[in-house]
């Protein structure tokens, strides 16, 4: 979704929506049009004004970025394939594209014009930027440097400085009268995705995954403020097998061990450079698998903590692994990424058994079948794929989702499965199918998500459905009379992953938010929250004076407490 609001008074104007991620957006500088660009392939234009969709531009591949030039004449797109389009917009008649700019060997993910509109700026996964003249469409220096990705650049007013970061965690400064470089600023521990200039040129905002904004003088190259953030999003967790743990992935790159009983201090497994989107533990408990954004699947000594394993993509270095799950003898674990691919690795052995990329989009989830036969995966095209599990042959799509399907879940007898995500219109909300696995025919519909669904999870007896949406809320569902039972607040901002106990007992989520709840669920009860401390954690400002009801709110949510019991 794209949602405007009021700045002032907080008021959502109006909300539109793409088939899946929305990775741009960027309003044109009379401030009239709004340009989104997702990773559906499409831009939309749309009026600032009534929330009108005034034009769709189709692209071959999934877009990254957009920006308008300074008289807003042109739009440029980046994305999948690594090229640059310009598109130009009549007073009258359809956007047209007008150029195609070639050069970039890898994902195209920054672009900046320069302050008058001559030239371009565009950073890409291979390393370099590049500028480009506007009118002959041809490079005019490439920028080498950089030792990772490059994610971000931004162009000072003046003209005078060109700024690049991405993965390397550092942000390096170029003279643009010299074409050189100037200056590398230090002081990042996370992947840097956003850059901008205040509009005196000397000063640089950085926004990075280490949870920091930073203010930097250009000139001398200091940092002279960080704004820390506290918000520390878990992508999924994991029941051990004797349900007395749990285990985390995040985007600050921990693995995290919960003890569920004795809500001891969790320990934290590093290893992964960048974000953990998928975790899970081994049948017999023994290890627990992690997968991230840094083409690394680990392999941890569940009682140890240590790193026994690390399996990496051969094909591409750059690869971003998302759900991890292991075969249920233990022996095999499938992975999706981010190229569109399903992955079966042998673990003691650390090579790949097979790749499937019959599923043309990225699988978000891969989960198997309880007798181990049958691989499913979640895509971002809308659909289902059951693949063989031995050899990876597809052997099914199961269509008919209207938006990316984020979440897929067995039931215990592996008779149903469930799967849960968006609809492409809008103000549509999430949807959950259930599939008779036996017919492959859809049985049933959920509705009722005012947002996408993200997780789901079955109840031991296959009868009960939980599912989470990006809103925050859980529900429970009746699978024989689609009914929805119960409706729970559990998270602020998205509900990442479900996960039932083996006893199924308890169910346990994680989102947005950077906790953990552990709800009865069979009755829906809040039993235990765990996360990490926050920076206010147990703060009483019950008797504070002077505070606004705006920053008594921040201050909750940082961890503070309000109305305490009175202390003798």
């Amino acid at each position: 979704m794209v949602n405007v609001w009021d700045a002032e008074s907080g008021a959502l104007l109006w909300s539109g929506s793409h088939t899946t991620y929305i990775s741009g957006v960027a309003y044109s500088p009379d401030g009239t049009v709004l340009a989104t660009g997702g990773t559906d392939a499409t831009v939309q234009l749309w009026d600032v004004q009534t929330g009108a969709l005034l034009e769709t531009l189709p692209h071959p591949h999934a877009i990254f970025t957009i920006t308008w030039s300074p008289d807003g004449h042109l739009l440029a797109t980046h994305g999948f394939d690594g090229q640059i389009r310009l598109w130009q917009r009549q007073r009258s008649g359809p956007t047209t594209c007008v150029a195609i700019l070639a050069g970039h060997t890898n994902w195209g993910m920054g672009l900046a014009f320069s302050p008058d509109g001559s030239q371009l700026a565009s950073a890409s996964w291979d390393q370099t930027i590049k500028l480009w003249d506007i009118t002959s469409g041809s490079i005019l220096q490439t920028l080498v440097g950089q030792t990772d990705r490059v994610q971000t650049v931004a162009w000072s007013p003046d003209g005078r400085t060109l700024a690049s970061a991405g993965f390397d965690h550092t942000i390096w400064l170029w003279d643009m009268e010299q074409n050189t470089y100037r200056a590398a600023l230090q002081g990042h521990t996370g992947v840097v995705f956003s850059l901008a200039f205040l509009p005196g040129s000397r000063k640089l905002l950085s926004g990075s995954v280490d949870g920091t904004l930073r203010v930097w003088d250009t000139e001398r190259g200091q940092c002279e403020q960080i704004l820390q953030g506290y918000a520390v999003s878990l992508y999924d967790l994991a029941w051990s097998p004797t349900g007395t743990q749990l285990a985390s992935g995040s985007s600050n790159g921990l693995v995290t061990i919960w003890d569920v009983e004795d809500l001891t201090p969790p320990r934290l497994l590093q290893g992964h450079r960048y974000l953990v989107f998928g975790v899970e533990w081994s049948p017999d408990g023994r290890w627990l698998a992690s997968s991230g954004w840094d083409n690394a699947i680990q392999i941890w000594d569940a009682t140890t903590g240590t790193s026994v394993r690390v399996m990496r993509d051969p094909d591409d270095p750059y690869t971003s692994f998302y759900g991890v799950s292991w075969s249920p003898d233990g022996k095999l674990l499938a992975c999706g990424n981010y190229r569109q691919e399903v992955q079966v690795w042998e673990v003691s052995t650390g090579t790949r058994r097979w790749i499937a990329r019959e599923q043309p989009a990225s699988a978000r989830r891969v989960v198997w079948s309880p007798d181990g036969m049958l691989l499913v995966s979640a895509g971002d095209d809308g659909s289902v794929a059951v693949w063989n599990a031995s050899d990876g042959r597809l052997l099914k799509q199961l269509p008919g989702h209207r938006g990316k399907v984020n979440d897929v879940a067995w039931s215990r007898d592996g008779k149903w499965l469930a799967s849960g995500g968006g609809s492409q219109g809008q103000g549509d909300g999430g949807e959950v199918f259930v599939w008779n696995m036996h017919s492959g025919e859809r049985m049933q519909v959920l509705s009722g998500h005012p947002g996408i669904v993200y997780a789901v999870a079955w109840g031991p007896t296959g009868t009960v459905l939980v599912s989470g949406g990006s809103n925050g809320m859980l529900r429970w569902w009746d699978r024989h009379s689609g009914e929805c039972l119960r409706v729970c607040r559990a998270h602020q901002g998205t509900v990442q992953r479900l996960q039932v106990s083996p006893d199924g007992n308890w169910l346990a989520s994680c989102g947005d938010d950077g906790a953990i709840h552990i709800w009865d669920l069979e009755g829906g009860d809040l039993l235990r929250t765990q996360r990490r401390d926050r920076p206010y954690e147990r703060l009483d400002i019950s008797g504070a004076k002077g505070l606004t009801q705006a920053q008594r709110a921040s201050l909750r949510a940082l961890g503070a407490i309000e109305d305490a019991p009175t202390r003798s």
